[in-house]
């Protein structure tokens, strides 16, 4: 099958397929004419690769979770190790979120929000935030 029809089956845009194949994470063969020929494996790579960077990984977790998959003599120990590094970031972004929610939360509850030109928020900004900010300025 064609790209078009890969990508409608694949839920992901012709550019990031021919991106995949760039890196090497796909090999569609290729027909008579030189146009890429996608197999039902090749939409199920597709499928997959669109499915664990929709939860998070990287082009390179992808490439391990890849050989992983195709390694029929894996142990589920190392998908597993590789998932739980994962959350591991998540849960770093997530406690990141919450703090610059909190500084955030604080900047707006000391700004009048009036007709005044003075704004705290404005000035935490021009300041860098310091330690306000949990190290994130």
């Amino acid at each position: 099958m064609n790209i078009g029809e890969a990508a409608a089956l694949a839920n992901l845009p012709p550019k990031t397929i021919r991106y995949y194949e760039e890196i090497e994470l796909i090999r569609p063969a290729r027909a008579g004419n030189g146009y890429r020929d996608y197999s039902e494996t090749d939409i199920h790579r597709l499928q997959f690769l669109q499915r664990a960077r929709s939860l998070g990984f990287t082009i390179e977790e992808c490439r391990v979770l890849l050989s992983l998959y195709d390694d029929e003599h894996r142990a589920s120990a190392d998908v597993r190790a590789v998932a739980m590094e994962k959350i591991g970031e998540v849960e770093r972004k997530i406690a990141e979120l919450r703090s610059m929610k909190t500084t955030l939360t604080r900047l707006v509850e000391s700004c009048h929000g009036d007709a005044r030109p003075d704004c705290p928020i404005l000035e935490d900004l021009a300041r860098g935030g310091g330690s306000s900010c949990g190290g994130h300025s």
